[in-house]
């Protein structure tokens, strides 16, 4: 049975605030993670002979990295870069749900269809969103990308961070790196929602408002299907946005074939997997978290809305009354 669509009680602009709102919140609550696996997934393991890399620590897993950054850094290195972080998430994930709400809606409005869109068509419509959301806001993911990965001596703010990637090779174009890998990992959140919304009418059909926990469960099960699909794309891209290697002498990548070509050869095929344990980890709970906390921000929107129409409705009809009433009274006021 499939959901019955109903146009937005709250539109773009409140699915756009619902969205970027659970997802600031859930990826503050889980953001050593996200430091981790980046750091997991930009780190060459060193052969016998290779001491290039001798003074970067290699990590063997997720809770040795946990245990090392906290060791060599305190707990406040487990949080490095974490403003640029939220802004970057909150920013993505406000014009990801914005132009998905828009073209989901407009879709359904030309095409007037009675029923959910298909499988097919809501994952275009999540990539198309998901591509005008990037446009905007990858500058964020490199600067963030570049924090993460910094040693604690070098550790800069946001504004020095970029400052440092502007005055790269690539000049301003270095804000944009791993553009094309972006809107090739459109597909990631294209399949996340995509399987969100076909798994919701399945296993809860008809429900137009979901429990916390349903909606936890969906966000989970739908995220961890799109990052083992997308993981190599991941590890690629987070290749492109940081710095080079010390195998690398230097030298930027210049695309994400590239830096795939890089770590087969120095790691195995195998290696484009590396940090997925965090990743899926991180995405579990970020989008378990993230769908719960939208459903309940789009509801208290709905109920705000709801409050504001209605308090509107009793004023307009209480001076329709006084309207009335002084119009009753008049002619007894000029007799």
């Amino acid at each position: 049975m499939a959901v019955q669509s109903k146009p937005a009680p709250i539109g773009p602009w409140g699915k756009a605030t619902a969205g970027a709102a659970g997802a600031v919140l859930a990826n503050a609550l889980v953001y050593p993670l996200d430091l981790v696996k980046t750091k997991l997934q930009v780190q060459v393991k060193p052969s016998e002979t290779d001491k290039t890399a001798g003074d970067e620590p290699h990590y063997k897993g997720t809770w040795d990295a946990i245990s090392h950054i906290a060791g060599a850094d305190g707990i406040a290195g487990l949080y490095a870069g974490m403003s640029g972080s939220l802004i970057g998430v909150a920013s993505t994930n406000f014009a990801y749900f914005y132009w998905y709400s828009v073209v989901r809606t407009l879709y359904i409005k030309y095409n007037k269809t009675s029923g959910n869109p298909s499988t097919v068509v809501e994952l275009s419509l999540g990539a198309f969103a998901g591509a005008l959301a990037q446009l905007f806001t990858i500058p964020v993911a490199v600067i963030t990308t570049r924090q993460q990965t910094q040693k604690k001596e070098d550790r800069k703010g946001l504004i020095e961070t970029a400052r440092e990637v502007i005055e790269g090779e690539d000049g301003v174009c270095g804000l944009w790196r791993g553009l094309k890998a972006s809107l090739v990992l459109v597909v990631n959140p294209a399949i996340t929602y995509g399987a969100y919304e076909r798994l919701k009418g399945i296993i809860f059909p008809g429900k137009t408002s979901l429990k916390p926990w349903e909606a936890f469960l969906l966000g989970a099960m739908s995220k961890s299907l799109a990052t083992i699909a997308t993981q190599p794309l991941i590890v690629a891209k987070v290749g492109l946005q940081s710095r080079p290697p010390p195998q690398r002498q230097g030298k930027p990548f210049k695309s994400f074939i590239e830096v795939m070509q890089f770590i087969i050869e120095n790691e195995g095929p195998l290696s484009l997997f590396k940090g997925m344990g965090p990743q899926i980890l991180k995405g579990l709970l970020v989008q378990g978290i993230l769908m719960m906390t939208k459903e309940r921000v789009e509801l208290l929107f709905i109920l705000f809305v709801r409050y504001i129409r209605t308090a509107r409705s009793r004023h307009a009809a209480r001076g329709a009354a006084l309207a009335t009433a002084a119009k009753a009274v008049a002619p007894l006021t000029v007799k």
